[in-house]
């Protein structure tokens, strides 16, 4: 059986595996080199691009306020709410001719007590509608919260309704009577902590 003769066979040294491979030892090595630094300049490349597209990405921005009325809100225009939803019912919200319970406010259309957003350039800004004003509840959010209401726009009527968007049960409140009383009246009882919002009626 044929083979490799064991006195025939020698051991190539490093420079001739390389010369077999790139040529000369110079040439291979010179070869490697352009490999190696193409390697480092595309890494390099890379690393640049990732850093760029990092220090140009915007974060998200938020920010949050609490308002008693809607007309605080930047872009809703008007001077100041007119419908007064009060944190208590009636018997204890005013006393002695005095306002024993905390209120919000709102003017025209609110589809949702909850609050408004909107973008302000590249910031979310978010007003949330709470009782104000002191007495009971002041500081709590105000939708589904309400237990009585007065409406003292001279002209107009509303409705406040059971559910966001105008839907749902509803009650209508008249407009302020003809001396100037804005006569506080109750929810009933399908609206009562259940008011999310309320409308032009």
């Amino acid at each position: 059986m044929g083979g490799a003769s064991p006195g025939n066979w020698a051991a190539q040294s490093p420079d001739q595996g390389l010369r077999r491979t790139f040529g000369t030892p110079d040439q291979g090595r010179d070869i490697l080199k352009v490999i190696s630094l193409r390697a480092k300049t595309a890494a390099g490349a890379f690393a640049v691009t990732v850093a760029a597209l990092l220090s140009t990405a915007t974060p998200a921005q938020a920010a949050t306020y609490n308002v008693t009325d809607n007309c605080d809100v930047p872009w809703i225009a008007c001077s100041y709410g007119d419908l007064w939803l009060f944190y208590n019912s009636k018997e204890i919200a005013v006393q002695d001719g005095y306002y024993k319970s905390a209120y919000a406010t709102f003017y025209a259309n609110v589809d949702d007590h909850w609050g408004t957003s909107q973008y302000q350039g590249s910031t979310l800004t978010t007003y949330r509608y709470v009782f104000g004003s002191g007495g009971n509840g002041n500081g709590q959010y105000m939708k589904n919260n309400a237990a009585s209401v007065q409406n003292c726009a001279p002209n107009d009527n509303y409705r406040v309704y059971y559910s966001s968007g105008f839907g749902g049960t509803s009650q209508y409140f008249a407009k302020n009577g003809p001396y100037g009383d804005c006569n506080i009246t109750n929810l009933i009882s399908a609206l009562k902590n259940n008011n999310a919002s309320s409308h032009f009626a």
